[in-house]
């Protein structure tokens, strides 16, 4: 299923994700909208901006996929994440910014949907599993970084501008204690940088499904404002100058939830 994501086997304790990196709109990109081929909603550049990691034993785990196609980061029955609150679906029908993903008549019925999470979904999560057991069975735990980003203002979502750095625990629930507290500890100290734990961003359906200290796998959701090292406007450039700058707290975050796991 290589065409669905591309892995990287490390052999430290440390699985990331990017659920959300993917960009190919694939066989149904004839159906979809101009404003769904701009692809707006990507989180853009993360195995570049994540591109440190090559320098380290962890796993990497990365979507082809755009979220358009299927929502890796939903629960495949179409549970919200945050009920109550404006949320896209497992197979996005309308963008961030409202507009719609189909042509008119041209959005996947319930049928599809079902074939798409056959298709697309179980694919990754079914790899994830798998690499989070093999790394389980070699350090007898496994920790988990779901890596995402997102424009720092929409909207549809939130009032305002977005704070930098958003961490997602659930609530604390899918790590042991302290971590999700270390995080934004560390992440403070940075002052060039906003930041929040489970604020606006909780931790999706990854973080929530496997994150679960008492099968020992630690699992955390970093949701980075998009303002923090690109061009948020069309065509969504990658700017290195200001990406180096966060690069270095991200990779240190990434070392601080390493080096909890070890003193715990």
């Amino acid at each position: 299923m290589r065409d669905i994501y591309d892995i990287k086997r490390g052999n430290g304790p440390l699985i990331v994700s990017m659920p959300h990196s993917g960009e190919s709109l694939g066989p149904f990109a004839p159906r979809m909208s101009d404003a769904a081929h701009l692809r707006a909603d990507t989180d853009w550049h993360l195995p570049r901006l994540y591109d440190f990691l090559s320098e380290m034993d962890v796993t990497i785990l990365t979507a082809k996929y755009s979220r358009y196609v299927i929502d890796l980061n939903r629960d495949p029955l179409g549970k919200s994440l945050y009920p109550g609150q404006n949320v896209t679906e497992l197979c996005p029908t309308t963008t961030f910014n409202d507009e719609p993903i189909y042509k008119l008549g041209q959005a996947p019925g319930k049928a599809e949907v079902g074939e798409r999470t056959e298709a697309y979904w179980q694919p990754y999560h079914q790899m994830l599993q798998e690499e989070l057991e093999r790394i389980k069975a070699q350090h007898g735990y496994a920790l988990l970084w779901d890596a995402h980003s997102i424009a720092s203002e929409v909207p549809r979502f939130f009032n305002g501008r977005l704070t930098d750095f958003n961490f997602g625990t659930n609530s604390g629930k899918s790590c042991g204690n302290g971590l999700g507290e270390n995080l934004l500890a560390q992440a403070l100290l940075d002052e060039q940088y906003s930041t929040v734990l489970n604020g606006r961003f909780r931790g999706g359906y990854i973080t929530r499904r496997y994150g679960c200290p008492d099968r020992g796998v630690h699992g955390v959701q970093l949701e980075l404002s998009q303002a923090t090292y690109m061009n948020e406007n069309w065509p969504f450039d990658y700017m290195p100058v200001r990406a180096l700058r966060v690069q270095k707290p991200i990779q240190r975050l990434i070392e601080t939830m390493l080096a909890w796991r070890e003193s715990h």
